[in-house]
């Protein structure tokens, strides 16, 4: 679906694009330096890294909205950078920050469904009532959280087969980061494949079914959830308990959390996204410095 090849970029001193966040590149280095990552269909994809290891920039070169200084990225073997919109009406980008018009969302609907054929409004209406969101009559009276739910939602019922979220759980309360998972869920299909970036891996850990873990060297982890949980045992265990087997650990109120082989004919546990992004990270570190 997507192929990124031999993709590298960098930053301009100024780029004049509001959407994106000011970078910090000492240097003008290279945010990404020949980069290759294929993203496959009817994934939910998980993408990680630390800060500034270029996590929106990659989801802003995936659709177009920034283009590589070198290499392609194409979707559908469509060059994104081109904004073709055959390629456009197919992908939606939801990013950390935005604002909604002072409109109605009828109004809404009605200027912005028509770029995507297969927008479904019984989708929206859906999600809306998943989340909870009460009657409202314009868009400019919501809150930060209220807004992400109505853009969440008009996302899904774009029916885009690529969908990609930047922090898609920031400003949620509690009950509502529930509610996100549960509408993602519910609305996935076998043709839609899902890229979410997040720092807030607790909130959609549950949610993958794939791993990225991003650095600027490129991407340090790229495997299905499901290898991941045949390979490894994530579990805590008492201070004393450590043996050979572990791969990582770090002490917790709950005991030692562990990063551990698999034993064969142990059972599988589910993967704990913030204790595999260390173990990965200081991994990485070690061999480097090695």
């Amino acid at each position: 679906m997507i192929e990124i090849k031999n993709m590298s970029f960098k930053y301009a001193n100024h780029t004049g694009l509001p959407f994106v966040k000011k970078q910090k590149t000492p240097n003008n280095r290279n945010v990404f330096s020949k980069l290759n990552l294929t993203i496959e269909k009817n994934r939910i994809y998980g993408l990680l890294g630390k800060n500034g290891t270029g996590k929106s920039t990659l989801l802003y070169l995936i659709c177009g909205l920034l283009r590589p200084t070198a290499g392609t990225v194409t979707f559908d073997g469509n060059e994104t950078k081109k904004r073709l919109p055959e390629a456009l009406r197919d992908m939606f980008i939801v990013p950390e920050e935005f604002d909604l018009p002072p409109v109605s969302l009828d109004t809404f609907i009605k200027l912005n469904a028509p770029f995507y054929p297969n927008f479904d409004r019984k989708v929206l209406d859906s999600c809306l009532r998943d989340f909870d969101m009460p009657a409202f009559a314009r868009l400019d009276e919501l809150s930060m959280g209220q807004k992400k739910k109505v853009y969440v939602s008009f996302a899904l019922a774009a029916g885009t087969r690529l969908l990609l979220m930047d922090e898609p759980t920031n400003g949620l309360d509690i009950p509502s980061k529930s509610q996100f998972r549960r509408v993602v869920t519910g609305n996935m299909s076998d043709d839609r494949t899902i890229v979410i970036s997040t720092h807030q891996v607790h909130d959609v850990e549950q949610l993958l079914d794939h791993i990225l873990i991003a650095s600027p060297t490129g991407m340090l982890l790229d495997s299905p959830v499901a290898d991941i949980c045949k390979k490894y045992t994530f579990e805590y265990r008492m201070p004393g308990e450590q043996a050979d087997d572990v791969i990582y650990a770090e002490p917790t109120l709950q005991g030692n959390a562990v990063m551990a082989r698999r034993k064969e004919n142990s059972p599988e546990t589910s993967v704990n996204l913030e204790l595999l992004f260390n173990a990965v990270t200081k991994m990485c570190k070690e061999s480097t410095n090695a």
